[in-house]
């Protein structure tokens, strides 16, 4: 598996599920309701509720995640300043062992009587104590620049150990936090994978749940069928998993996650049994279909017309699958056999894939 294009879909992808508490069951699934009142529309409301905590959970996470970074960059910050000032300090200190120095070597170190009676002549005694006066005077002033230095290393240290310390608690914080919104999208994830394996155990689909999904802001007439996603098994791979070589390409995406149709068409399937799972097939101008396979949820119905970038359901991994994948398919004709390799196809089309 090879990292692709990565963009954050948190949001959207909540954004995506929590439309589903709109959704109306079939007349099938209306019929098939139990008295008690454990519908399908129930379980889709539960699920919109937990994406929608979710969401809200994200928008909370990014919010103290940046202010983690602000904080942390204030701590860096300090300890700069505080090794600068360390530095001036072990100046300072260097400065005043010189200035000590040559005070002794200047007689600073005699009682004034020793110098008077050492003294060769008024004017020297003078001058001696006019050097000496200027030593103490310079002697007392790098005291005191080195105690103001060494009071603001104090208090910036402790600046410097309360940002640390604050930096701590909010990244604990944003640890829970996060912990909180995996749980509570795996919960959400669980359930709309459930509820999906029911209808291809039914063969009988719930039909589209109509997402209010954003403007679609795509600007090229083609695009991925999903937003964020890693390659997985590609077109003309072998392996015990199928019958044959492989016929599409897969993108390894949560369960969830927002697929959309990579053109203009009309949806010509929407089938809910077999090896593909819930699937949907839509016919492109040119003679070309494509395929999206092994869905949780639908958001389109047999002949709906879908423009580039529009949501037609969500990722899961019905059918034959071995884990959260979207299995999609470029044919020339609407059934499976009439593949043809989804990458250089899409690159031809202005979609490099990788």
């Amino acid at each position: 598996m090879r990292p692709s294009r990565r963009h954050p879909l948190l949001v959207p992808a909540l954004l995506c599920a929590l439309a589903v508490l709109a959704a109306r069951p079939t007349d099938a699934a209306e019929k098939k309701a139990p008295a008690d009142g454990g519908t399908d529309a129930g379980i889709s409301a539960q699920v919109a509720r937990l994406y929608e905590d979710a969401a809200v959970a994200t928008q909370q996470y990014e919010t103290g995640r940046l202010e983690a970074e602000a904080q942390r960059a204030k701590a860096q910050r300090l300890e700069a300043l505080l090794d600068r000032e360390r530095r001036d300090i072990s100046v300072l200190h260097e400065d005043l062992g010189r200035i000590a120095r040559a005070q002794y070597r200047n007689g600073g170190d005699l009682p004034l009587t020793a110098q008077i009676i050492l003294a060769g002549s008024p004017d020297q005694l003078m001058r001696g104590q006019q050097v000496f006066s200027q030593t103490n005077l310079a002697v007392n002033n790098a005291i005191e620049k080195s105690r103001r230095a060494e009071a603001k290393l104090a208090a910036d240290e402790a600046e410097a150990a309360t940002a640390w310390q604050s930096l701590e608690k909010r990244n604990v914080e944003l640890a829970d936090l996060k912990t909180g919104i995996e749980q509570k999208l795996e919960e959400a994830r669980s359930q709309l994978q459930g509820q999906a394996d029911a209808s291809v155990a039914a063969g009988s689909c719930r039909g589209a749940v109509r997402l209010d999904q954003p403007a679609i802001q795509v600007t090229s007439p083609w695009v991925t069928p999903v937003e964020t996603y890693e390659l997985s098994a590609g077109f003309g791979s072998g392996g015990s998993r199928w019958a044959n070589r492989h016929t599409g390409q897969d993108f390894a995406v949560p369960i969830g996650t927002p697929v959309r149709s990579v053109g203009a068409g009309r949806v010509v399937t929407v089938s809910c049994g077999g090896a593909f799972g819930i699937e949907i097939v839509i016919e492109h101008a040119g003679g070309y279909y494509t395929q999206y396979a092994h869905l949780a949820a639908v958001t389109v119905d047999q002949g709906d017309q879908v423009a580039a970038g529009q949501w037609i359901g969500q990722s899961g991994t019905t059918g034959n699958s071995t884990g959260p994948h979207l299995h999609f398919e470029v044919r020339v004709t609407p059934e499976l056999g009439s593949g043809v390799d989804p990458v250089p196809w899409l690159a031809a089309r202005g979609v490099p894939l990788g």
